[in-house]
């Protein structure tokens, strides 16, 4: 794989944001935000592999990655910032309620109040990390596929994914290692759970690759547009 489909020549070029109105945008906005949010759901279960241990988070989180690829390439990244911090509120929505509802006291009937509490209850540290982590990967993802686009000339995609995953992914693995359990496990356990992440989580893109091309060549068909960020001034706000 060289480049991504359909050709452009086939397509309009657009360099602004201003100069279409993406259609599908909403839906890829939707799939994105929903696998960030079940990720972090997933991510109370601890399953082990061989000598490697994992949160189930890890099923899904990638997918995330995936869409944010997804979203760069076909609307550019100022777009994709925008989903990104829609993702960011859906989430710190999620742990404000899940809080909420677990300090509501319980009918007397229902007797699954520890177990409730124990799944859903978040450390405030972690959800912190996991913001933090959120964000600065998924801009540098964001980021590496907006200007290697423009250096590849829209070539390459599975070299743009493959790279932008690498970089995005150490950062939040490194970032979400660090601030949630720095102090509490020793440096040498962090730097192996944040190696162990980042390599999984980047096989796993790696491997979605021809997923990622089959929707990014039918989004880009029928939004009938091949967008470069060269006009557009990229902004984190």
């Amino acid at each position: 794989m060289t480049s991504s489909v359909p050709k452009k020549d086939s397509l309009r070029i657009t360099e602004s944001s201003t100069e279409w109105s993406p259609r599908y945008l909403d839906i890829i906005a939707v799939i994105f935000v929903t696998a960030l949010l079940v990720s972090n759901l997933a991510a109370q279960k601890i399953f082990k592999i061989w000598s490697f241990s994992f949160t189930a988070g890890i099923l899904i989180f990638p997918i995330s990655y995936i869409f944010g690829d997804i979203l760069t390439e076909v609307y550019g990244f100022n777009r994709a910032r925008r989903v990104i911090y829609m993702g960011l509120l859906a989430n710190l929505f999620m742990a404000g309620i899940l809080w909420i509802a677990i300090q509501l006291p319980p009918a007397p009937a229902w007797n699954l109040q520890k177990e409730f509490a124990a799944i859903h209850s978040l450390v405030p540290r972690i959800v912190i990390a996991s913001a933090i982590a959120y964000v600065l990967g998924e801009l540098t993802n964001s980021f590496i596929m907006s200007r290697m686009k423009l250096k590849t000339e829209g070539k390459f995609l599975w070299m743009r994914t493959v790279t932008s995953t690498l970089g995005g992914q150490f950062i939040d693995s490194a970032i979400f290692a660090l601030i949630g359990f720095y102090g509490v496990f020793p440096f040498k356990l962090l730097v192996s759970l944040t190696l162990s992440a980042w390599l999984f989580k980047s096989i796993y893109e790696a491997a979605a690759t021809p997923l990622t091309y089959l929707v990014v060549g039918k989004l880009k068909k029928l939004e009938q547009v091949e967008h470069f960020d060269k006009k557009e001034k990229i902004k984190l706000f």
